[in-house]
């Protein structure tokens, strides 16, 4: 069996063994360089994976009923979220943009086959041109949409399954509120000396640290895949 099944198929088994009800199974996957960073700086747009692991990040996706980023990764690199470099159903676009701060130019808004959500703080009434749609969901005590809201709302209107590929503010935030199930993380074999994809998780030296529950690796070109189940504490770490 070739890594993509391989992963596709571990990912499947771990989504049926998972007792969540209300809020969907979320995978975390993006691309880091061997020291963790995943861009230059704030701001800038780099392309770490190869062309193998981009093919496996596009299969993760046709994989997951909706793919969320964060409105920085929005306007730093306009991306688009479909399915292009795999077979199969582009996912939903979902972008946590706090301050509505999403363009009516950026691609997300220009797609033809889906309508992107944009998730916001209620009280934020301004419409987006194009094929957007804004959603006021609760705020977090430091002013940004809070997460446990943003998923109920989420699995009450289908998203079973979602994908969050980042930035790394919002990377922070899933970990630091113990929101993600599964990481497909690729490494990739540059050393950057920049922005870290995981940011202060603000937990005490005497706090259980999230970590990877059976953890699994292989080479994919020239970049290594990493996988496994999120664990914030033993006795709630999904069976992998």
């Amino acid at each position: 069996m070739n890594l993509n099944r391989q992963i596709e198929r571990w990912l499947l088994v771990q989504r049926r063994a998972a007792a969540i009800h209300n809020r969907p199974f979320v995978t975390l996957s993006y691309a880091q360089s061997w020291d963790g960073s995943i861009t230059t700086r704030a701001g800038e747009s780099l392309g770490l994976s190869g062309a193998e692991s981009l093919r496996l990040t596009h299969q993760l996706r046709s994989l997951h009923d909706g793919i969320l980023v964060g409105i920085g990764t929005v306007l730093t690199d306009d991306p688009q979220l479909t399915v292009r470099e795999w077979p199969g159903h582009s996912p939903q676009p979902i972008v946590l943009d706090s301050s509505l701060r999403m363009p009516s130019s950026a691609r997300l808004c220009r797609r033809d086959d889906k309508r992107c959500w944009v998730l916001t703080r209620a009280g934020h009434d301004r419409q987006l041109a194009g094929q957007a749609d804004v959603i006021g969901l609760a705020g977090d005590p430091t002013g940004r949409v809070d997460l446990f809201a943003a998923l109920q709302w989420l699995k009450q209107h289908g998203i079973r399954h979602l994908m969050v590929e980042g930035g790394a503010e919002v990377i922070t935030a899933f970990l630091k509120a113990g929101l993600v199930d599964a990481l497909v993380l690729t490494i990739a074999p540059t050393l950057v000396g920049g922005l870290k994809g995981v940011g202060d998780l603000q937990v005490g030296a005497k706090q259980p640290l999230p970590r990877l529950h059976a953890m699994q690796s292989h080479m994919l070109g020239d970049d290594l895949i990493l996988w496994g189940c999120l664990q914030y504490h033993r006795e709630t770490a999904i069976a992998c």
